[in-house]
């Protein structure tokens, strides 16, 4: 799209560099200085603010201070992410849940310490600012039902709400006339994914809530807190300039023959023993090995990024190549292999095209 309803003009974009912040300051907080008194003007003038941080929960990790062991789940391979008003760490994945050790499990240590900030975290730190202030959470943990979303959705749109908090379902499509004010906190967590996509999710989601501000007869400002301002898909989006992101991104993704330029499949081994997932997948790289000369590039095997989920080990290769026809042999014939070595279909998941390698 080329324009704004009305022609309205894009709402004004401004970086904040969360490595001066932390010069001048010399400590850290959920949000900048520069976004709290953002947020406070905007109460002064009796309009609204909406906050993005697409993490869940009160703290990312309970890490041990002694030996640096993360308190993990116990069926995946993942840090429980903590949520103070349940009192519980939970796996996003599994939904496993434990209460936080007063000691670690590991060494015995007595020094827990909670690392990173979640959506409830500034929703919390924010109500301690702002103490007249009416501020909601919009999350998976707060909204569990389409009524509930519905009913933090329309006390906001009522005036009922002064800020919104929430994960990237703030981002998505809303139209509310009195916000002159989003705020994007840790703009820069999706760019260390190990996706090739990383750069294009992190651009789409900050274009996406850039577009919730100034969307009535008020302008609109977007905050955005980073570290890595630099990051070509940052400054783009936050001129929110299409053209030159996609040059950008489609020059690496020609380079490094990744979609749209070429087609990618994941073949992903898992079992619950990890000898079994190991040997599947030596064996299938020896299928693989000969479709290297017919033109498919295959990267594997390898721990895939999740290297353990729901009690089961996972190995992953990826498969790329030039002409569709011959991956498409390869993965044909993998399934025919596999029937042979007695490797169970359950074992192998095959996924062509993949939305996400993670």
């Amino acid at each position: 799209m080329k324009s704004r309803v009305a022609n309205r003009p894009l709402a004004e974009v401004r970086l904040v560099d969360l490595r001066e912040e932390f010069r001048r300051a010399h400590k850290s907080s959920p949000i900048s200085e520069s976004l709290r008194a953002a947020i406070a003007l905007r109460l002064e003038e009796k309009t609204q603010a909406m906050v993005l941080i697409n993490r869940r929960g009160y703290s990312w990790s309970c890490l041990c201070r002694s030996c640096g062991a993360f308190v993990q789940c116990e069926n995946c391979s993942i840090a429980l992410t903590y949520h103070k008003n349940r009192h519980k760490l939970e796996c996003h994945y599994c939904g496993f849940t434990a209460n936080p050790p007063k000691r670690c499990p590991k060494c015995d240590g007595e020094y827990m310490y909670f690392v990173g900030d979640g959506a409830e975290r500034v929703e919390e730190y924010l109500a301690a600012q702002f103490t007249s202030a009416r501020i909601a959470r919009l999350d998976r943990d707060t909204v569990r039902t389409k009524s509930e979303f519905q009913n933090v959705l329309g006390a906001f749109a009522k005036g009922e709400t002064d800020v919104l908090v929430g994960t990237q379902m703030v981002a998505k499509g809303h139209d509310f006339q009195r916000v002159t004010l989003v705020g994007v906190v840790a703009a820069d967590l999706a760019l260390g994914r190990p996706d090739f996509r990383a750069a294009e999710k992190s651009f789409q989601l900050l274009t996406q809530v850039a577009g919730r501000a100034g969307r009535g007869e008020l302008s609109g400002e977007v905050l955005v807190e980073t570290y890595y301002p630099e990051h070509y898909a940052i400054q783009f989006a936050a001129r929110q300039d299409y053209e030159p992101f996609y040059e950008k991104e489609s020059h690496f993704r020609r380079m490094l023959h990744y979609p749209p330029f070429a087609a990618l499949a994941s073949v992903l081994i898992r079992d619950k023993k990890v000898e079994n997932a190991i040997r599947w997948s030596r064996a299938l790289q020896t299928y693989f090995a000969p479709f290297e000369q017919r033109g498919v590039k295959v990267l594997g095997p390898a721990a895939a990024p999740l290297a353990r989920l729901r009690k089961e080990y996972r190995f992953q290769f990826l498969l790329k190549s030039p002409q569709r026809s011959a991956l498409s042999q390869a993965l044909a014939g993998a399934l025919d292999f596999c029937a042979k070595k007695e490797i169970p279909e359950t074992a192998v998941v095959v996924d062509v095209d993949p939305a996400s390698l993670t």
